[in-house]
C-alpha cells in the first residue's frame, strides 16, 4: 500500500500536487500528519482556507517557522494580509535559502521586504546585488505606484520581464544585462522619462511594447535579436540599426498616423524569413530600393486583421510582387465585421503579379482578433 513508501517518496509525491491539497493529507493518519511541512515548494492564496478553523494568515503564521524542508525552492505569496506578516514569511524564506520568490502585494502598501533584503539601500538594485547567480527576473508595476529610477544591473541575468502601467510614475530606467537571452519590455507610462538600456549582445528573442518615444531609446540595445515583436504607436522614423540576424518578425502598429515602421524594418533586416503583421495602419511608403530579405531570404509572410484597405492593399502587392523566395502567405481577413467584399479582396491578391511562382496564397475568413 502507499503507506508502506518511505517518506522521501511520499513527499516526492506530494510536491506534484497544490500546497492546499498536500496539507489536508495530514489528517490520513499519523505518519502522513506532518509529511508535507517537508514540501520544497509552498504556494499560499486567499482563494481557500488551508484549515477548518484557520485563515491562511493565522494557518502561515503558525506552521511556516515551523517548516522541515531546509531549502525552500519556491515561494509563493497572493494574500491580502498586513505587510507586517509579508515581512516575517519572507524573512522565513530567505532563511531556507528560498530559489523563487513570488509576491503579490498591492503597491498602495508600504514596502514589504525584509530589511535582509538589502546590503546598502532599500532598492531594487540593493536585492539584486546579493543574487550573484540569477537568471530569471520579472518586474511588474501595476497600480498607481511611484518607483522612482528603477535599476537592473545583473551581469548573469538571461531572462527579464519588465512592466510599467501608464499610472505607475517613475523617473526612469537603466537596465544592464549583458548576458540577457530573452527580454519582454511593456511600457505604457506616456510621462517623459528616462530610458537606458545598455548592448545586449547574447539577446535572442525580444517583446517590446512600448510609448513611442520609449522605443527609440530601446531598439538600437536589441539588435543581436533573431526572433522580435514589437507593438508601439511611433511617431517618429529613422530609429533602427541593422537587425542582421532577425529571422522573425512580428508587428502590430496601432495608430493610423504612425511612422513607417514596417518600411523601415524590412530594409533594415537583410536575413528576415518570416514576417507576421497585425492591423497596421502606418504610413506605407513603398521603398526606393527593394529590401535585401525580399530578394533572398522572406519564406513566410501571415497577415492577421486584413481588411482590404487601400494601403494594406499597396503593402500586400508589393511584397507578393518582390519576394522572391516566398513559399506561404496567409491573409486572415475580418469579412463580417468590417463588410469587406469577400470575392473582390482574394482577386486584388490572388491575380497580382509574383516574384515566387511556387508562393501559395491563402486567405482565411475570421473575426478581429487581438495580436498575439
Amino acid at each position: 500500500s502507499i503507506n508502506d513508501l518511505s517518506d522521501e517518496l511520499l513527499i516526492k509525491i506530494l510536491s506534484f500536487l497544490p500546497t492546499k491539497v498536500a496539507v489536508s493529507t495530514s489528517i490520513l493518519s499519523k505518519q502522513w500528519q506532518f509529511l508535507w511541512m517537508w514540501l520544497p515548494k509552498l504556494e499560499y492564496s486567499s482563494l481557500r482556507y488551508y484549515s477548518e478553523s484557520s485563515a491562511p494568515r493565522e494557518f502561515i503564521d503558525k506552521y511556516l517557522p515551523l517548516h522541515r524542508a531546509p531549502v525552500i525552492e519556491r515561494f509563493s505569496l497572493d494574500l491580502s494580509v498586513e505587510p507586517e506578516y509579508i515581512k516575517r514569511w519572507v524573512e522565513i524564506a530567505v532563511s531556507r535559502y528560498v530559489h523563487d520568490l513570488d509576491i503579490y502585494h498591492s503597491t498602495m502598501d508600504q514596502n514589504i521586504f525584509p530589511s535582509s533584503f538589502y546590503t546598502y539601500d532599500e532598492s531594487l538594485q540593493g536585492l539584486l546585488d546579493i543574487c550573484p547567480v540569477l537568471e530569471d527576473l520579472s518586474v511588474l508595476l501595476r497600480g498607481e505606484c511611484s518607483m522612482g529610477e528603477i535599476t537592473v544591473i545583473v551581469p548573469t541575468l538571461q531572462r527579464l520581464s519588465l512592466s510599467v502601467s501608464w499610472c505607475c510614475y517613475i523617473d526612469g530606467y537603466v537596465i544592464d544585462t549583458p548576458s540577457l537571452k530573452y527580454f519582454k519590455l511593456e511600457d505604457w507610462y506616456n510621462s517623459i522619462h528616462d530610458v537606458e538600456i545598455k548592448d545586449m549582445p547574447e539577446l535572442r528573442e525580444a517583446y517590446v511594447d512600448v510609448v513611442f518615444f520609449v522605443l527609440k531609446s530601446v531598439i538600437g540595445s536589441i539588435t543581436s535579436v533573431k526572433h522580435l515583436t514589437i507593438c508601439s504607436e511611433c511617431m517618429v522614423v529613422a530609429l533602427f540599426s541593422n537587425f542582421n540576424q532577425l529571422e522573425h518578425l512580428k508587428l502590430c502598429v496601432c495608430k493610423d498616423h504612425s511612422s513607417d515602421l514596417l518600411g523601415q524594418l524590412l530594409k533594415d533586416s537583410p536575413n528576415l524569413r518570416v514576417l507576421d503583421v497585425f492591423h497596421t495602419g502606418v504610413c506605407w511608403k513603398q521603398p526606393s530600393q527593394v529590401p535585401q530579405c525580399l530578394l533572398s531570404s522572406l519564406q513566410i509572410f501571415n497577415w492577421s486583421g486584413y481588411f482590404g484597405r487601400a494601403q494594406e492593399r499597396d503593402i500586400a502587392v508589393y511584397i507578393l510582387k518582390n519576394a522572391c523566395c516566398l513559399e506561404k502567405v496567409t491573409i486572415f481577413a475580418d469579412i463580417v465585421q468590417y463588410s469587406v467584399p469577400h470575392l473582390n479582396m482574394i482577386k486584388e491578391l490572388a491575380f497580382s503579379s509574383r516574384a515566387s511562382t511556387t508562393c501559395e496564397l491563402v486567405f482565411v475568413e475570421c473575426p478581429y482578433e487581438m495580436f498575439d
